[in-house]
């Protein structure tokens, strides 16, 4: 059966708020739910009911039906899970509450999940079969490997159509955090040095347009998705030190870039095998990192109020 209505959790967040945007202006009926209000949309916050979802009694409150739900709510930032491990344990407990509603009201669900899920291996290219617990390098590399477990069981235990997709480096619009590139262009927009945590670190960096498009294409394709799990990315990696080179090149800056050891809990080498995402869900990215990385610093230097708090 065809998708028709889609629940978003997390739609106050980066990719939460670009997929939305996409549903309000589909034929999709388009529901969304976050614990905070949207910073960025008035319109998707008009529509956002805030419902903690690691309340069990709050979940009630979600809506009598939906298709699907797209779970991306999570807290995200790895060094953040790494100084507090008791946000690794929200993750899964939201995530427990959401496939529950959706089996509660017969839903079919879409677990957002991650690379950090490949660990650190003496490898760099991953296809979708190479995940172990054994290599999870931080709580919130296990709040997902955990995620992806809880999701698959009640598919096989309850008979719900689940897809997982696993997303690396987005980055774009809609991102206040201090992840590696919103903090590079803070700081170079204050004429701060660079630091780079791992000098061989590679990386798979998606635009977030490219990770909205992936998502959209397992809804639109779920009967083909259901059960398969994907890596929604570029298929090319770039180092951090050619990342910090580009956006000091792009904004015509003159910084210093400074190499340091890579950090404990932080995977140093990922690029992703995203041919079945193209041989299933006809996903194609569309921007390398250059032509994503001018549109970013544009929609950055257009909303500069944000650079302190990047930085701070």
């Amino acid at each position: 059966m065809a998708v028709e209505s889609v629940l978003v959790t997390g739609s106050s967040g980066m990719i939460g708020t670009a997929l939305s945007e996409e549903l309000l202006a589909s034929e999709y009926h388009a529901s969304f739910v976050d614990k905070r209000p949207n910073r960025w949309s008035d319109e998707i916050n008009a529509e956002t009911q805030i419902v903690d979802l690691t309340d069990d009694d709050a979940v009630e409150s979600l809506p009598e039906s939906t298709d699907l739900v797209v779970h991306l709510a999570a807290n995200a930032r790895v060094r953040t899970l790494i100084e507090d491990p008791d946000l690794a344990k929200e993750n899964f407990e939201s995530t427990y509450n959401t496939v529950e509603y959706a089996r509660r009201v017969d839903a079919d669900v879409l677990f957002a999940s991650s690379r950090e899920v490949y660990g650190n291996r003496k490898k760099t290219v991953f296809d979708e079969t190479e995940t172990n617990v054994d290599v999870s390098e931080n709580p919130y590399t296990a709040s997902k490997i955990s995620g992806e477990a809880l999701v698959k069981s009640y598919e096989n235990c309850y008979g719900i159509d689940t897809s997982i997709v696993r997303f690396s480096n987005v980055y774009g619009a809609y991102d206040a955090s201090n992840r590696v590139i919103p903090l590079f262009i803070a700081q170079i927009n204050s004429g701060e040095n660079l630091a780079v945590y791992g000098d061989g670190k590679v990386l798979d960096f998606i635009h977030i347009d490219d990770c909205v498009s992936g998502i959209q294409n397992v809804i639109s394709r779920f009967h083909k998705a259901s059960g398969e799990t994907f890596n929604i990315a570029t298929g090319r990696g770039t180092s951090i030190v050619e990342l910090a080179e580009l956006i000091v090149d792009r904004m015509d800056a003159d910084v210093s870039i400074q190499t340091e050891p890579n950090r404990t809990g932080e995977v140093s080498r990922f690029v992703a095998d995203i041919s079945k995402a193209r041989r299933i869900l006809g996903y194609e990215p569309e921007y390398d990192i250059a032509t994503g990385m001018d549109r970013t610093i544009e929609w950055y230097r257009s909303r500069p109020e944000l650079f302190e708090e990047i930085l701070h």
